[in-house]
């Protein structure tokens, strides 16, 4: 994806202020004296930066330092992943640790670590921007042009927008938290609750929502750079006085995301004319507005996981920049930071100093000719739980018989050095020579060939990786608790692997699954065929495990259920999109031991639980 840096950031390790909360991936913060947590979605203003971990800034654990490796789209060529396995050896407790924006964390760091650590990430071209490694903070579809499901290939919109994110000086105060989602149009990362979605629609435009705001209409070719502009846009809403953002997410500003999108439709030029609209869905999403953008169309992925106008590899494994690499670390612009879109004005704004003057929205043209303003309708609907990506093989329709990704989810979202080594060894061994972490604290490795899959996958199921999609490992995470984390109140990794272990059926990835021809469940039928691309069958809820109220690493879907530790045990809420108030449990329970694995199992039926 990118090459190895000339020379590593050289910049101190930042420890997060004392009085500043940690930011853990997707903790939510709770009033001061309660154990509830602010519902999803509501209204906060920040009076400080958020102190989100990051590669250059470590934070202190009481398992040692963290450090939080940013990897858009999860997308690692195998050079670069074998990289981050030697940072974890040598520098840490040795695993590697996948979180909820499928991103990297190391653990149980040396503190003085710091210098060496930067080194080796910047070597292997994790560092593109020493600047903004905190917020390149973008998930994508990881079976984008691998299944034939979606109306694109994302890889596109993910090389440029990091591109464009670091080459945009405005860009680096945004917060570690705020994310970005590329959406091939399957509805898998649109659901994780981003700050800026671009999700591929069927006629060959990109529909772009501000958080859950209205969607507009852009040219997929320019959607990357629409999407930069509503962060710049959002920075500038949210500037305080002193001119620091004072919302970390476009959720703490519920009251002028409205607004934010209206003047985002406002600096975007004419229209382009809607495709031919597909099939009614069961659940249709509204007609978005239509917002031009110009530019060559994204290209599509082989079945092999090789994209056309992809850089190739060079020889030692490395790939060459979008935009070249300056001395101190840092890209050089790829793009005007105004992010001009060729309508002769400036597209970024250029906040005032009282922050409240914005330039009324320009006229758009629409398809009928006629000039009236963009008036923006509801967001593209999100899949839930459902989008979860397939495990085992994964075929692309187009290509019988051809090579194949296999998917693998890591349990509880740790992978231990020697299952990483499996990993990398066999993306090295693919012509892809890559690997796409997922949101879902899982693992997807293209261009496996069909003649060798099964092997591959037995192989990886041996290792302990989770295969089938009918484990009871599947759809459970859980923050890192005790001992690692001197807030949380329970062991939780250790109490949710016990209840999963307790459940009917074979809960040990690395052993058979009733029925199944591989280890772990293998993925495969008996023959050895590839299952289709996209979700298996309909699963349960997913279920987060954390140690205190922060909730770290909750999924954002709406759909969930969490099991919360409390002095006295733990409580179940159980929640639900159609919740009398989003973001809220729509059922709470406080079982006791005895009763924790039923109540566990019939919230994420979706039964009520008490």
């Amino acid at each position: 994806m990118l090459a190895a840096m000339s020379t590593a950031p050289d910049l101190p390790v930042r420890p997060p202020r004392p009085d500043a909360d940690a930011c853990s991936t997707g903790g939510g913060a709770q009033p001061a004296g309660t154990g509830a947590p602010v519902p999803d979605g509501a209204g906060l203003l920040r009076d400080r930066g958020d102190a989100c971990p990051g590669a250059l800034r470590l934070h202190p654990a009481d398992d040692g330092a963290l450090a939080r490796v940013r990897i858009p789209g999860g997308v690692l060529d195998a050079a670069q992943a074998e990289r981050l396995g030697e940072a974890a050896r040598r520098f840490g407790d040795g695993d590697v640790h996948l979180t909820s924006r499928g991103n990297v964390q190391l653990r149980g760091l040396d503190a003085g670590c710091g210098a060496e650590l930067a080194q080796l990430l910047g070597a292997a071209g994790l560092l593109p921007s020493a600047t903004h490694e905190r917020v390149r903070n973008v998930v994508a579809s990881p079976l984008s042009g691998l299944d034939g499901r979606g109306h694109l290939d994302v890889g596109d919109w993910l090389r440029e927008l990091d591109g464009l994110l670091c080459g945009s000086p405005a860009a680096a105060a945004l917060s570690g938290r705020f994310l970005f989602a590329l959406d091939d149009g399957r509805g898998d990362v649109a659901a994780l609750a981003p700050d800026v979605t671009l999700r591929a629609a069927p006629d060959g435009t990109a529909l772009l929502a501000v958080g859950r705001n209205a969607a507009l209409r852009v040219t997929a070719a320019d959607a990357p750079r629409a999407a930069l502009l509503a962060a710049e846009l959002f920075l500038a809403e949210a500037a305080s006085e002193g001119g620091e953002p004072s919302a970390w997410r476009v959720a703490d500003l519920p009251d002028r995301g409205a607004a934010l999108t209206a003047e985002l439709a406002g600096r975007l030029p004419a229209p382009p004319a809607p495709g031919p609209e597909p099939a009614p869905a069961a659940d249709p999403a509204p007609a978005p507005v239509a917002v031009a953008a110009r530019g060559k169309a994204a290209s599509p992925a082989a079945p092999d996981g090789t994209r056309s106008g992809a850089v190739p590899a060079a020889p030692d494994g490395t790939r060459a920049k979008s935009a070249p690499t300056t001395t101190d670390g840092t890209r050089a612009k790829s793009a005007p930071t105004t992010t001009d879109h060729g309508t002769g004005e400036k597209a970024g704004p250029t906040p005032t100093a009282d922050h409240g003057t914005r330039a009324e929205p320009a006229p758009t043209a629409t398809d009928h000719g006629t000039e009236e303003r963009s008036a923006p309708t509801a967001p593209p609907s999100a899949a839930s739980a459902d989008a979860f990506p397939a495990l085992g093989p994964v075929a692309h329709p187009a290509a019988p018989g051809g090579p194949l990704a296999l998917s693998v989810l890591a349990p509880l979202g740790r992978l231990t050095a020697d299952q990483w080594r499996a990993l990398c060894a066999l993306a090295a061994r693919t012509p892809a020579a890559h690997l796409r972490l997922t949101p879902w604290r899982g693992a997807v490795v293209p261009g496996v060939p069909a003649d060798r899959a099964r092997e591959e996958l037995a192989a990886l199921a041996a290792a302990g990786l989770v295969t089938d999609a009918a484990s009871p490992w599947v759809g459970v995470s859980a923050c890192a608790g005790r001992p690692g984390c001197a807030k949380s109140l329970a062991d939780v990794r250790a109490d949710a692997a016990a209840l999963v272990r307790s459940a009917p059926g074979d809960a040990e990835p690395s052993r058979p699954a009733p029925g199944s021809a591989e280890p772990g469940g293998g993925g495969a039928p008996a023959d050895g065929a590839p299952r289709p691309g996209g979700p298996a069958a309909p699963r349960l809820l997913p279920v987060h495990w954390s140690g205190c109220p922060r909730r770290c690493g909750r999924p954002r879907t709406a759909d969930r259920v969490e099991v919360v530790a409390t002095p006295d045990g733990y409580r179940v809420d159980l929640f639900h999109r159609a919740a009398a108030t989003p973001g809220t449990p729509s059922r709470s329970v406080h079982p006791g031991p005895p009763d924790l694995a039923a109540t566990v199992a019939a919230a994420r039926r979706g039964a009520p639980t008490e």
